[in-house]
């Protein structure tokens, strides 16, 4: 058994993830102060034996002895949210990464930082791959998250060429399944919510920015994958599913599984909005003994729409 500290536990992901440690026969230590993270994500773990729920903020140093691996995804994701404080954004990549840092060094475990495909931003080369240094805006709207985690795993190798401490980066492209929040101004949570609402769909530019779209299981399996994978192989690996969308057609999809009488509407483009992302996956399956997606868009989108019917 291990002693395992996921930050960001009551979050979307890192519930899945706790659920996954925790039936995999490890002791799970979940840690997040509530900003974005729901505590309904693990009111069903609170009462298992090898779990334990602290409400912290890693911008503050902790201290916890005997761990064996840190998996960090304490920090706001999706642009309402991150933009809605760009400081408290950026000190939880930085300060807390620094503090994560020191924590796995005193206990010389291994720790997992959890990047995105927003380090690439406004991506030239397509599809996007590890070694693609990216089109970012560093005074943008979305500067305090694209530049927050591009720092985050800067400081993760600064660390480990000084300090030999024992890392992996995984950068994680969109994402969406059960245990998202309704309200967290994501496109898939969006689009699902105002078509049980019957409201209007909304669109952004002229909706033909494309994204790819992973199903959370799909992603865990991709988590512990490289967890577990060779020490020498730190990433950053790109984790997400490669089949590629259009956002109208995304929405298309969405009106067909549920039946609306929700109208589709075009608003303005966010400001530094990407037009394409698409993970180029082949490090993942070469290094994660083969890692790939395995649940479709429309079976994904099933299970997330039945579990939003649960809770709207």
């Amino acid at each position: 058994m291990k002693k395992i500290l996921v930050t960001g536990g009551a979050g979307f992901v890192g519930s899945n993830l706790c659920r996954r440690l925790l039936k995999d026969g490890n002791e799970v230590i979940c840690v997040d102060n509530l900003n974005t993270g729901r505590i309904e994500n693990i009111k069903t773990l609170i009462y298992e034996k090898n779990f334990q729920f602290r409400n912290q903020n890693i911008v503050n140093p902790m201290e916890i002895n005997g761990l064996d691996e840190i998996y960090n995804l304490a920090c706001p994701a999706s642009p309402p949210h991150y933009q809605k404080s760009p400081t408290y954004t950026i000190k939880t990549c930085v300060i807390g990464i620094i503090n994560m840092l020191e924590l796995a060094e005193r206990n010389q475990a291994k720790i997992m930082q959890f990047s995105t495909s927003e380090v690439y931003g406004n991506p030239f080369v397509h599809p996007q791959t590890e070694g693609y240094w990216g089109n970012v805006n560093p005074i943008g709207i979305r500067a305090c998250y694209d530049e927050g985690k591009r720092c985050a795993e800067t400081l993760c190798f600064g660390y480990h060429r000084e300090f030999g401490t024992k890392i992996k980066i995984i950068r994680i492209f969109n994402t969406y399944g059960p245990m998202m929040n309704p309200d967290d101004g994501r496109v898939v949570s969006n689009l699902i919510t105002q078509a049980l609402k019957g409201e209007d769909i909304t669109l952004y530019g002229d909706g033909k920015q494309t994204r790819s779209f992973c199903y959370i299981d799909d992603l865990v399996e991709g988590i512990i994958r490289m967890m577990e994978s060779r020490d020498e192989f730190l990433g950053p690996v790109n984790l997400g599913n490669p089949e590629e969308f259009m956002i109208k057609d995304l929405a298309d999809i969405v009106l067909q599984l549920i039946p609306s009488k929700s109208k589709i509407i075009y608003l303005n483009l966010p400001e530094d909005d990407p037009m394409q992302r698409k993970p180029d996956i082949s490090l993942a399956q070469k290094e994660l003994n083969g890692w790939k997606p395995k649940i479709s868009l429309k079976e994904g989108l099933a299970n997330t729409i039945a579990y939003f019917k649960g809770i709207i």
